[in-house]
């Protein structure tokens, strides 16, 4: 038997290895794992220079995976003002934060701000661009809503990037208009791309490097080891960004990266195909968003269609975005022409979000075997709101979280971060519980087990991107990628799991984060 690197002994280890569920020490050698066994082993694989740690009856679970999230979005709100409901809480105080920085920023100098939720603001509306004009009227100003799907900008910016009452909308996207004069609000939906592609300027060098430490931090000190990136926009540029991300350490989290179908034909014409890369960056599926802002589907049925049959055809994974019940039977039948025309298994397309699902598509879902991926921390951040605003017809639809697990289907957890905080065991506590922020519980029948929570961001999160032969468990032979927890996710109780903190994180056998 090979001699140890690090020895993690004493400890409670949940592997989330159905062929060994638990152990009492790991061996990790080079960056994979030696040797999972009880104690009696520790002689075997110590050596002069092995480090050993001992845990002191602590937890250890493999690395977090979080299965959807948006790193440079997570960059730009770590660099942008505050305005998320534990900053603000009226418009007011936006105008407050806005008027603050706009006095310490030079004239014609962008501003921008993040995380605004109007259900949570005193007036229960999104500030317009006359709000935002009183106290920074020679600044350009964006405001990007806590979702990223609705943002604001004010005169300035508007003016920049060309919008008046004239404009017509682009596809998919809406500009919010006076009832009376027909003059844009300033408040946009499924825009914010548009308006980044034609006048934000792009993020200096520097704030890059800014931002993707305090991102990398994060990631390490929530015990975060695997990221797949989601977001529709990235293309081979970002590719090549995130290369550069991993080679110089600069993101020390492994990454799977989704790509928009618009960019498939640049990875294509590069020569990468489906997994393409290695176990630190690896290229995910291509990402679809269904949206209804307009009032019709976006793209249209029959577009949907042909885009979803060319990634099937091309051999890439799916990974659709949709959130309401029509745009959920949308993806579906996207999906089912799919293999209605080149019947193929094992591509394992995914339906990110999946919020409203009843029984019927439920149904189609799992006979398809789709892999969702939806947000369980968004019953906690948002559940105040979703008990406030779903009709009682929709709200029995709600993130069914155990009927995915009944029906069969592997379920991912994910942040969808930087939408809300991305710390996975406030995910694992909201799967368990399904209590919101304000105490209230949504749909107790759906709650899963501690056990199947942990799944969710561990080995299930690596089966959504082809990767559980090397990772999501702790298995002899997989990568070494280990968290150490303050306390057990599986026994403690239910209410207890969000305050679990990380104590230490490894990737790749290396120590790269310690409380």
């Amino acid at each position: 038997m090979p001699i140890a690197d690090i020895i993690l002994k004493n400890a409670n280890v949940l592997t989330m290895d159905a062929g060994q569920p638990a152990a009492g020490l790991v061996a990790i050698t080079g960056d994979k794992i030696l040797l999972v066994a009880g104690r009696e082993e520790l002689e075997s694989v110590t050596g002069a220079k092995t480090r050993i740690v001992d845990c002191q009856g602590k937890t250890v679970v493999p690395g977090f995976n979080d299965a959807h999230c948006h790193i440079f979005f997570l960059i730009r709100k770590q660099l942008s003002i505050d305005l998320s409901p534990s900053s603000v809480s009226s418009i007011s105080d936006i105008k407050a934060a806005i008027r603050h920085q706009a006095q310490n920023t030079p004239p014609g100098k962008w501003l921008t701000g993040a995380g605004y939720n109007e259900f949570y603001l005193a007036e229960k509306r999104h500030p317009t661009r006359w709000d935002i004009d009183e106290v920074a009227p020679h600044h350009p100003v964006v405001l990007a809503h806590c979702s990223l799907h609705a943002g604001m900008l004010n005169s300035l910016a508007l003016s920049l990037a060309g919008i008046t009452r004239e404009t017509q909308e682009p596809p998919g996207g809406l500009i919010d208009r006076d009832l009376g004069t027909g003059e844009p609000t300033g408040v946009l939906f499924e825009m914010l791309d548009y308006v980044r592609e034609r006048v934000l300027p792009p993020l200096s060098e520097e704030e890059v490097a800014q931002g993707i430490a305090l991102a990398n931090r994060r990631y390490l000190s929530l015990g975060i080891t695997s990221l797949q990136e989601a977001t529709i926009g990235n293309g081979f540029s970002h590719w090549q960004a995130f290369h550069q991300f991993e080679d110089t350490g600069k993101l020390k989290s492994r990454l799977s990266m989704m790509f928009g179908a618009e960019a498939l034909s640049q990875f294509q014409e590069a020569g990468l195909a489906p997994g393409y890369g290695d176990s630190q960056l690896r290229l995910g599926g291509v990402k679809i968003i269904l949206s209804e802002t307009t009032g019709q589907l976006y793209p249209p049925q029959s577009e949907l269609n042909q885009q979803a049959f060319n990634v099937h055809r091309a051999g890439f994974q799916l990974a659709i975005h949709a959130i309401e019940q029509s745009t959920v039977e949308a993806a579906i039948t996207a999906l089912e022409y799919a293999h209605s025309h080149l019947p193929q298994t094992g591509r394992r397309h995914r339906i990110e979000h999946c919020a409203e699902c009843p029984p019927h598509l439920l149904k189609r879902l799992s006979k398809l075997q789709v892999v969702v991926v939806p947000q369980p921390p968004f019953l906690y951040y948002s559940g105040e709101r979703y008990l406030g605003e779903l009709t009682s017809n929709k709200f029995p639809l709600l993130y069914r979280i155990e009927s995915f697990h009944d029906s069969g289907l592997i379920v991912a957890g994910s942040s969808d971060s930087p939408i809300v905080p991305n710390n996975p065991l406030v995910g694992i506590y909201a799967a368990v519980t399904r209590q919101a922020e304000s105490g209230q519980q949504l749909l107790p029948q759906e709650c899963i087990s501690p056990r199947q929570a942990l799944a969710m961001y561990t080995i299930n999160a690596a089966y959504a991107s082809f990767e559980e032969g090397i990772k999501g468990s702790i298995t002899r032979g997989k990568l070494a990628d280990i968290v150490v927890l303050s306390g057990d996710p599986i026994k403690s109780p239910p209410e207890q799991i969000k305050e679990i903190k990380v104590e230490m994180t490894i990737i790749g056998g290396k120590v790269v984060w310690e409380a």
